[in-house]
């Protein structure tokens, strides 16, 4: 009998630290990631990556982490389900989907977007033709220019944020195609600009266009719109064999992902936009 007891006891103790422990694996929020990967060799490359990555990272923090290419999802009904939108390599098109997007944001939903999420140009194939998302939400207006060909620089935090927190004060990021604006963020008291461009970089880009190489001034990374729950990253353009692109190799030369500082970046800004608050 006493055997028995002691063996329901035990039986009882571990099913309950398995529930505790199941408890506290609980998932906190949920993301969702938008993505075209149609052009661009680099950026269906940063594409493939991240829907691997982000998912590994979901299991490590305890987060869901689910994706999709269908931008009609981009509506009140589908958002509702989750905390964090990603936008990995474009933006929506649609009026409809434009609309719950800002809806969206206005009721304090989180968003980070990468770098070609950013991108307008009148006269392109990407026209600036959102003027909420452009210069109230990013603050960046139009595209302004580029480094070439990808390759890493030195970031320095220019501002104490969850985002930066446990990095150093500059750090190697990975290689990129490196875009500047039309407007000074600097100037916008909405914006706070968490990482920039150290001069130590200079000159960056390898050309061959002399206009494609940067040997000064102030570029800005990462920012945060203080008035929504966002997160501008400029980071997601892998160099690529674009010698060889017409023969189908498609071969990815760097990648977004496995740098421990900007790995560090990215998990914090996730955390940050799941579970904080608009700082």
């Amino acid at each position: 009998m006493k055997k028995v007891l002691l063996l329901s006891m035990v039986m009882f103790v571990s099913l309950f630290n398995a529930n505790v422990a199941l408890a506290s694996q609980k998932k906190e929020f949920k993301v969702i990631a938008f993505y075209t990967a149609k052009s661009d060799l680099a950026h269906i490359s940063f594409v493939h990556e991240a829907n691997i990555w982000f998912p590994e990272m979901a299991k490590k923090y305890h987060f869901d982490y689910d994706s999709t290419s269908n931008w009609e999802n981009l509506n009140e009904k589908f958002l509702a389900s989750y905390q964090v939108v990603l936008f990995l390599d474009t933006r929506p098109e649609k009026k409809g989907q434009r609309e719950a997007f800002q809806k969206y944001m206005e009721k304090g939903g989180g968003w980070m977007g990468f770098h070609f999420a950013a991108f307008g140009l009148n006269n392109s194939a990407v026209p600036q033709n959102w003027d909420w998302y452009h210069n109230t939400f990013l603050g960046s207006g139009e595209y302004g220019s580029n480094t070439w060909r990808p390759t890493s620089a030195i970031l320095r935090i220019t501002s104490k944020h969850p985002v930066t927190k446990s990095l150093p004060q500059t750090f190697t990021a990975q290689p990129n195609e490196w875009y500047s604006w039309k407007n000074d963020l600097r100037k916008n008291p909405d914006i706070e600009i968490l990482l920039s461009i150290d001069s130590t970089s200079f000159p960056l880009g390898t050309g061959p266009k002399q206009n494609e190489i940067w040997h000064s001034g102030f570029y800005p990374v990462v920012w945060h719109n203080k008035k929504f729950k966002m997160l501008y990253v400029n980071m997601g353009h892998n160099d690529m064999d674009y010698e060889h692109q017409y023969d189908n190799t498609n071969k990815a030369l760097s990648s977004s992902f496995g740098n421990p500082y900007q790995d560090k970046l990215l998990i914090n800004a996730l955390l940050w936009l799941g579970k904080g608050k608009k700082h």
